[in-house]
């Protein structure tokens, strides 16, 4: 797996050649690297990749790249995994549907055999840094990396080439109230936003802040700055938040430490059965 990580690393464009030229891909069938080719497929035999992380199109942005498929041609082909006499999307999802806008029949695509976490890796690896991940899906994308690949905060960090504490950040997210993550879906409030509402321990007081910053419309810092709950918010303690980030590294779950007169309570946070099940797999297994 540590042998994949310099290629995955360098992202798409060193997995694409750059010598196929703007418009060479043509009718006829080019050979590449390790057995690939690039076919004009037709858009009817592709299906979405089941693993796109993906899920939330903007109808504005694929009419633009339409325009500009239609002045300056598909420049990088799609990338697709051969299934029986169909083909299954790896990479390139707006393009597909940019192509359909403009009732295109073909498409050029990079045919690639490729094992089942390569795929996700290469789905994410395109949205993120094309930044057509919204912050939730970022952060979930993530999270289906470790869970579905047993990953480290740190493997999936060089696999998508941002700083391991990047995508803890992202991860965090996932630890919020649904509410406060339906918000931030619907671009109702920012990223900036959902991390200061984070600084909040308790989950009223996160609610609290939802409410808020939507009723008054307050920027990230006065978010920041405004006492919403009956007490000031601590600083954290550094050690304790400490060994809460290695928590969250090795485990991938959200961690809180907190001291007691008796001693402590340690509290994970997980959203669903399924998670919960993870969890404890990973504690009981000694992951």
């Amino acid at each position: 797996m540590s042998g994949q990580t310099p290629v995955l690393g360098r992202g798409l464009s060193s997995l694409i050649p750059n010598a196929q030229g703007r418009h060479s891909w043509g009718p006829t069938v080019k050979p590449l690297h390790d057995g690939e080719r690039i076919v004009p497929i037709s858009v009817d035999l592709i299906d979405p990749n089941p693993k796109q992380p993906r899920t939330h199109f903007d109808r504005d942005k694929l009419e633009e790249l339409a325009q500009s498929i239609k002045e300056h041609g598909i420049i990088q082909p799609l990338i697709a995994t051969q299934t029986g006499e169909r083909y299954q999307l790896i990479a390139g999802e707006r393009r597909l549907k940019a192509a359909k806008l403009l009732g295109q029949h073909e498409v050029p695509v990079v045919v690639r055999k490729i094992e089942e976490q390569k795929k996700l890796e290469l789905s994410v690896i395109e949205n993120v840094q094309r930044q057509d991940l919204n912050p939730l899906e970022e952060a979930l994308s993530y999270k289906r990396l470790m869970d579905e690949f047993s990953l480290t905060q740190e493997e999936v960090a060089q696999r998508v080439g941002k700083s391991r504490s990047s995508v803890a950040n992202f991860l965090r997210l996932l630890t919020l109230p649904k509410p406060v993550l339906e918000a931030l879906e619907h671009e109702a409030i920012t990223f900036s936003h959902a991390k200061a509402i984070l600084s909040y321990p308790h989950e009223k007081d996160q609610l609290k802040a939802l409410r808020t910053i939507l009723k008054e419309n307050l920027t990230v810092r006065e978010t920041a700055e405004r006492p919403i709950s009956s007490g000031r918010r601590k600083e954290p303690d550094p050690v304790l938040a400490a060994w809460e980030g290695k928590l969250r590294e090795r485990l991938g779950f959200a961690a809180h430490i907190r001291k007691t007169r008796r001693g402590g309570i340690v509290e994970f946070t997980f959203q669903s059965d399924e998670d919960l099940k993870s969890l404890l797999d990973r504690l009981l297994g000694g992951h």
